[in-house]
């Protein structure tokens, strides 16, 4: 089976004393022990490199850019990455415009454009409620897992 992995994993797994990192670290590794398929889009990378390099008081991990980097490059070796296409954009066109979807809220939309358009139907994310409005894909947490 294949899920999407949502930034808020890859950001917990990298911060040790959260405590949301034992579930994190614990899902990922169990579904890849499984043999579960795990991808991520470029989008997560970008999500994850900005809050990472965010100062620590702005709710950022407060990493360098070097230290960004060989985190990136380890989720990389870890999760498939699924490409930008043209299909993204018109799968998140027909969402938003359906759905009425506006603000930040267009971001969640746009990554469930990108598993629609990649034939990915589950998304591993602590935030499912985000979710609930698309039917087409099952937002379960790593806590159920």
């Amino acid at each position: 089976m294949s899920y999407l992995v949502d930034t808020n994993l890859l950001l917990r797994s990298a911060q040790p004393s959260h405590p949301m990192h034992a579930d994190a670290t614990r899902a990922v590794g169990q579904f890849l022990a499984g043999g579960e398929i795990l991808s991520v889009i470029p989008q997560n990378i970008i999500e994850y490199w900005a809050v990472a390099t965010r100062p620590v008081a702005a709710n950022g991990l407060g990493l360098s850019v070097e230290e960004t980097a060989v985190e990136v490059a380890r989720l990389k070796s870890i999760f498939r990455i699924l490409t930008d296409n043209a299909a993204i954009f018109s799968e998140w066109e027909g969402l938003v415009g359906k759905d009425g979807v506006k603000g930040k809220e267009v971001h969640d939309a746009r990554i469930v454009a990108a598993m629609l358009a990649h034939g990915v139907t589950r998304l591993l994310t602590f935030n499912t409620d985000d979710f609930k409005r698309y039917t087409q894909i099952t937002a379960i947490n790593p806590v159920d897992v």
